[in-house]
């Protein structure tokens, strides 16, 4: 298996994933997985397709990802990561579609609307 490049999204964020077999390292901007996300939430967010497919010393796996905060950066590498293991292994396909990890999470900030403070806030409602 070459090495691949393959795209995850999450709310404003963009995983760019290169995986390849090795032995295991995991690499987000340069720095190991445990030094780029402070909390073992988004860890486990970020490796939750090895563990579901049982590969966690597999591959040496290289992202850059750019944008958002860290929730949805930590997103957008598991979709990622989901894509790129689909791709090498068809058996995998199953496993990655049970626990809803190959589907893009579409939900988005929604925007700002004129005459309004935030998108749904309004102005307090006086009857007199």
């Amino acid at each position: 298996m070459e090495q691949k490049n393959y795209i995850g999204r999450r709310k404003t964020s963009t995983a760019r994933l290169y995986i390849q077999p090795g032995s295991g390292s995991f690499l987000v901007n340069d720095k190991p997985l445990d030094e780029y996300f402070q909390t073992q939430a988004h860890r486990n967010i970020a490796k939750l397709p090895l563990e579901v497919t049982e590969t966690g010393d597999q591959f040496d796996i290289k992202i850059t990802v750019k944008g958002g905060g860290v929730t949805g950066q930590s997103g957008a590498v598991q979709l990622a990561l989901s894509r790129a293991l689909d791709d090498h292994d068809e058996d995998f396909h199953s496993v990655l579609k049970e626990n809803g990890l190959l589907t893009r999470d579409d939900r988005m900030v929604e925007r700002k609307k004129y005459g309004q403070p935030k998108a749904r806030k309004k102005g307090q409602f006086s009857k007199r």
